[in-house]
């Protein structure tokens, strides 16, 4: 039987120290883009030493970092065998959003303010490695004896898409798990997320002198037609209702745009930027098509435009694999038990890295330190923040959770 007072107090001895390494890994910049976190890797991977892990860095090959986007990248496993059986991974992303506006503190500070700490990155998803590293050093210090082995899995794409962080490991066998948990915050377990497709869309005519309009075909006009159909699409798409709880409808925005010469010419090239949100009910192959074939529908009725598209970024849906339900009770019913109120499983209108374990056939879920939603953490906004006290009790949650997916049988 786990041994509940002994990790949960262990996690409380500790429960000072974690806030301290959280604050260090927040006063280390690692703004994706530009995506130069190779110092950020290393100097996580020593933090962990210090804890008495063995620490893989595994540095990602420099050309396949520069086609992802990004300048550097080392991706850190730490493994722990307690005996034979199945492999559970924690993996959470170093990498974090720029921190923009806005701020009332210093975004790489760790500031400390009113019982929550503030900066880029502590919500999503540096508190996540302090939790996840907190949680394996109090099952190794607890003697507990289990059956299987943890990996610590932090990775350093995931704001450009995950394919050289938990991707990367996945296909080139470093790891190969039997669960997954990844970054969540601490009132919901999470086992759906939406899917994401990144277009870019070029319409291209001829340009003319503005005196003449007729000579030339006019890519801004052509634009504003696709454009009209595609916020008519847009609009339409909340109809389609999820059956996934936390997750309403799919979605379309125009993020970019930019065209034109100049104030008295006709221009002849206009570029969009889209994205579409794919919600777990959807196949999001059908769903590219039916977005490309709408737009090249409406550009098709304007004489003298060509269109483009391509795609940038699919994402799929992260929805369950067979053996996810058992993964999803146990860490709901440890979550429920230490955070004090049910703590239900559903989905989140948002993509992560869980989508790449799950891909693989990985039974995952999402669960982590942090507020209710979102909007709590300031995610990705100026002030992003966590309860300073949400950090020892999703410590404990993951702890126990562990421990129960590796009870000898």
């Amino acid at each position: 039987m786990t041994n509940v007072s002994a990790i949960s107090g262990l996690v409380a001895e500790d429960a000072a120290a974690a806030v301290v390494f959280l604050q260090q890994l927040a006063r280390v910049p690692s703004d994706n883009p530009p995506g130069d976190c190779a110092r950020h890797a290393e100097a996580t991977a020593r933090l962990l030493e210090d804890l008495g892990f063995l620490v893989e860095r595994h540095p990602v090959p420099a050309d396949l970092v520069r086609q992802n986007g990004m300048v550097s990248a080392t991706n850190l496993v730490v493994r722990h065998r307690f005996g034979e059986g199945p492999t559970v991974a924690l993996n959470a992303h170093g990498d974090v959003v720029p921190p923009g506006e806005g701020w009332s503190t210093d975004p790489y500070s760790g500031e400390i303010r009113d019982g929550w700490m503030y900066g880029r990155g502590v919500a999503v998803s540096k508190s996540d490695i302090a939790a996840y590293a907190f949680a394996l050093k109090a099952l190794v210090a607890s003697g507990a004896q289990l059956a299987g082995t943890v990996e610590l899995h932090f990775t350093y794409d995931e704001e450009a898409g995950g394919e050289i962080g938990p991707a990367w490991l996945l296909r080139e066998g470093i790891t190969k798990p039997d669960y997954a948990i990844c970054p969540g915050f601490s009132y919901v377990v999470v086992t759906a997320h939406t899917g994401c497709l990144h277009l870019a869309v070029e319409l291209r005519g001829t340009s003319a002198h503005a005196a003449r309009p007729e000579t030339g075909h006019d890519a801004l006009r052509a634009t504003t037609a696709v454009l009209a159909r595609i916020y008519a699409y847009a609009d339409s798409l909340k109809e389609r209702r999820s059956t996934v709880a936390g997750i309403t409808a799919p979605s379309c925005v125009v993020g970019l745009i930019a065209g034109g010469i100049n104030t008295n010419v006709v221009p002849d090239k206009v570029e969009l930027r889209l994205d579409r949100r794919i919600t777990p009910d959807e196949d999001a192959v059908a769903a590219e098509r039916e977005l490309t074939d709408l737009i090249r529908a409406a550009a098709a009725e304007h004489e003298g435009i060509a269109v483009a598209i391509r795609r940038i970024l699919l994402a799929r849906p992260f929805g369950p694999v067979p053996g996810a339900e058992r993964l999803a009770a146990v860490v709901s019913r440890r979550a429920s038990a230490i955070v004090g109120e049910p703590v239900p499983t559903g989905g989140v209108p948002l993509y992560a890295d869980a989508r790449h374990y799950s891909e693989a056939g990985v039974p995952t879920v999402m669960y982590g330190a942090g507020p209710r939603t979102l909007l709590d953490a300031n995610a990705h906004r100026a002030d992003e923040r966590i309860p300073v006290d949400h950090l020892a009790m999703a410590t404990t949650v993951i702890a126990l959770a562990v421990a129960d997916l590796l009870e000898p049988r």
